[in-house]
């Protein structure tokens, strides 16, 4: 047992640090924050000073070598994931690395061996797993409430949501767009609720029809001329278990809804959605639709401090990690495999 408090680097002092990482550490006092890198350092002194950081740094090496660090959060673009996964993993640091994994399956398999060759915790921040309805649905999944589930939608849909901050427009420093941005994480959802089928083969599809143009930006404005990823990705996976899968994700789209989050089961013996959270079965004569009561006010933690805590327990030995290196790994192979069939236009085997 670990008696003294954590010390926590912050890797990328961005608004996912900001907002989901720094908060937490500091509300929990088993983790303290030592040190923080960006790749400029007036942003990593601002960060430090806004959160009360001793040291900051412009450099992910110098910062591992000169502080004695137990664990770090890595909130960069996603082209600088693998890098910094690695090199914290070699300097003996515990990793919760922001989604996806990567940039390529290439790079999220040389992270899931750097992580078990330093035998050291390396998670991927898929916060959904730690929603309450998730957790109630994962125990009625167990408890065969649904049977065997034969086929699931997964949505993760914006109307105009295309981030008018960052660079998640910029294909080069984040390999994509909404697909590999915001549809990782319901296709993540999916994944493991369904205990994480072999994918066997994907077809795939992707427009731009939208982000290069000028538009209505709910979630800030972006700038067209920069706009270099698809706004709506399409596809359909199939697994070795016989299970299928739907896929859609946009950052734009002309649809009803500002956004749709959502996953949906379809199972032999009862069907579910995650968003709100629904169950449907088939019982006593009657076709019954079945709803939590109360949920939120159980534990009124958000699905990100749900998900710090965790990690601590798993840095500290008191858990298993509930994201596994293979895990990140398999949904990395998904998405490259999506990308590559819309730009081959025919299906790709992942065997």
């Amino acid at each position: 047992m670990i008696e003294r408090p954590l010390k926590v680097g912050i890797i990328g002092p961005g608004g996912i640090a900001r907002s989901a990482h720094a908060p937490y550490y500091i509300n929990d006092k088993r983790t303290e924050l030592a040190a923080v890198t960006s790749r400029t350092l007036e942003k990593a002194e601002a960060f430090a000073k806004d959160f009360n950081v001793p040291a900051a740094y412009d450099d992910t090496q110098t910062m591992l070598e000169n502080e004695d660090i137990d664990l770090v959060s890595i909130c960069t673009p996603n082209k600088f994931h693998k890098d910094a996964v690695i090199q914290s993993l070699k300097a003996g640091c515990h990793v919760l690395c922001e989604k996806p994994p990567a940039m390529s399956l290439a790079e999220a398999e040389e992270m899931e061996f750097a992580a078990e060759e330093a035998g050291k915790v390396l998670m991927y921040a898929f916060h959904h797993r730690y929603n309450l309805e998730t957790q109630v649905l994962k125990r009625a999944i167990e408890a065969g409430d649904l049977g065997s589930i034969y086929h699931t939608n997964v949505q993760a849909m914006r109307r105009r949501g295309i981030p008018g901050w960052g660079v998640f427009t910029n294909k080069e420093l984040q390999g994509g767009g909404p697909l590999i941005d915001v549809g990782v994480h319901m296709l993540d959802l999916a994944l493991y609720l369904t205990d994480f089928p072999e994918p066997i083969e994907v077809m795939g599809s992707t427009h731009k029809r939208i982000g290069h143009k000028p538009g209505v930006g709910l979630l800030g404005q972006w700038d067209p001329a920069k706009y270099e990823v698809e706004d709506l990705a399409t596809g359909m996976v199939r697994f070795q278990n016989g299970m299928s899968m739907l896929i859609e994700s946009s950052f734009a789209a002309n649809q009803k809804e500002e956004e749709t989050l959502n996953v949906k089961l379809l199972g032999d013996q009862g069907g579910a959605e995650t968003a709100p959270l629904q169950l449907f079965e088939e019982k006593h004569g009657s076709l019954l639709n079945t709803t939590p009561a109360y949920l939120e006010k159980t534990d009124p933690r958000s699905s990100y401090e749900r998900q710090i805590t965790h990690f601590i327990d798993c840095c500290r030995g008191e858990a298993k990690p509930l994201s596994t290196p293979a895990q990140g790994t398999t949904v990395q192979r998904i998405v490259e495999g999506l990308y590559e069939s819309a730009a081959k236009c025919q299906s790709v085997s992942l065997l």
